[in-house]
């Protein structure tokens, strides 16, 4: 008997669009909502990462019963199949998975190419070979889910006994319709809107979680201000208590009118409308400390009716710390100064400028009067 071969047998199952769009959706909700969760330390929102797409899961497997039941209780369909070819692909079993290339020949329908992996028992492989006759089975549905009778009945038997079958050109191939490349997109899609969803929703504590942490607590008022151009920046903080001035890199408090300006940024005092204060105490915030060093300006005021020694600050002779400096890192005994520092305080009752130089050798000092007139200088060593 000779069987010719046709054309492939058509075919057509709808995309399931709407399928892949639901599972790129909750993946990427399920994804989305593990990360945030963990990111904002909400237990709740990880915990339903983890159980949407189990739940969907379970849901698609008990939708899909029924289509399995129908399927079930098809009749397959009996057919003669010539082999094209086929290859052991692995195994270490008694049963061995064999890959096949095979032309199908239905009797009622055009002949076919399929490609089908089947385990096959090593007792029995010797009995496939290339233009060997066999009996198959198929759903009329699917004929790409092809699979070999090991045991025909004798009618079959008697068939392919005298059968001979024509071959099928490869590119009539018959396999599972692929779900292309709108499956793709949308599942795609349904993953980025989904993802987007969880973010959009929890955007306010994913984001604004760190700015919330660093604000300052309300127990500690305070005032900070940056100020920056090509060529110089500052950063004042100002409290009840005290108040800092930071320069930038490359600037240093020793320029000309740089502490004057630091100085007054801290002690101009503020209404309640935010306007500089007029009239009585309006800009004289008194001090107990200034301490000045390379790039940073720091100043102690004192408390609402202290008596303890106290100073505006003002009042110090600005203009003469950079020749006090300059005094204290050369004549004193240290060959390379790598700090110093500036500070100035009433304790002793009068006031007092004390200007602090390290290096390699040691700590150096020199003190000045309110006028910046050098009245003491303590070596190094």
């Amino acid at each position: 008997m000779t069987i010719t071969a046709g054309a492939p047998p058509t075919h057509s199952t709808p995309a399931p669009l709407a399928r892949g769009f639901l599972t790129g959706g909750v993946a990427g909700t399920s994804l989305a909502a593990l990360v945030v969760g963990g990111i904002i330390e909400k237990v709740p929102l990880f915990v339903a990462g983890l159980v949407v797409p189990t739940v969907y899961g379970l849901l698609l497997f008990l939708s899909g019963a029924p289509r399995r039941r129908r399927e079930a209780a098809v009749v397959p369909r009996t057919a003669l199949a010539m082999i094209e070819s086929l290859k052991a692909i692995g195994g270490e079993s008694s049963d061995v998975p064999v890959r096949f290339d095979l032309t199908v020949a239905p009797d009622d329908e055009p002949a076919y190419r399929v490609e089908i992996t089947q385990d096959i028992n090593l007792v029995d492989l010797p009995d496939y070979r290339p233009r060997g006759i066999l009996v198959v089975q198929y759903p009329p549905d699917r004929p790409w889910r092809v699979r070999i009778v090991k045991r025909p009945t004798p009618e079959w038997e008697e068939r392919v006994a005298g059968a001979r079958l024509d071959s099928v050109p490869g590119p009539a191939t018959v396999s599972e319709p692929p779900e292309g490349c709108a499956f793709g997109f949308v599942g795609l899609l349904g993953l980025l809107l989904g993802a987007a969803v969880v973010i959009g929703l929890f955007r306010a504590d994913l984001f604004d979680g760190d700015a919330t942490a660093r604000q300052p607590s309300s127990s500690k008022p305070s005032v900070s201000s940056t100020s920056s151009s090509s060529s110089t920046s500052s950063t004042t903080v100002v409290s009840s208590a005290s108040g800092t001035v930071a320069l930038g890199p490359g600037q240093s408090m020793l320029d000309k009118g740089e502490l004057r300006r630091a100085v007054d940024s801290l002690t101009e005092d503020k209404g309640e409308g935010g306007g500089k204060g007029k009239g009585e105490g309006g800009g004289k915030r008194s001090a107990l400390t200034v301490v000045v060093q390379e790039r940073l300006l720091s100043v102690v005021f004192s408390p609402t009716g202290t008596q303890a020694p106290q100073f505006d600050p003002r009042s110090l002779p600005y203009e003469r710390f950079p020749a006090l400096v300059e005094e204290a890192r050369t004549t004193l005994g240290i060959r390379s100064p790598r700090t110093w520092q500036i500070t100035a305080e009433r304790l002793t009752g009068s006031l007092t400028i004390r200007v602090g130089v390290t290096g390699a050798e040691g700590t150096a000092s020199l003190e000045a009067d309110g006028q910046g007139k050098v009245v003491r200088r303590t070596p190094v060593g």
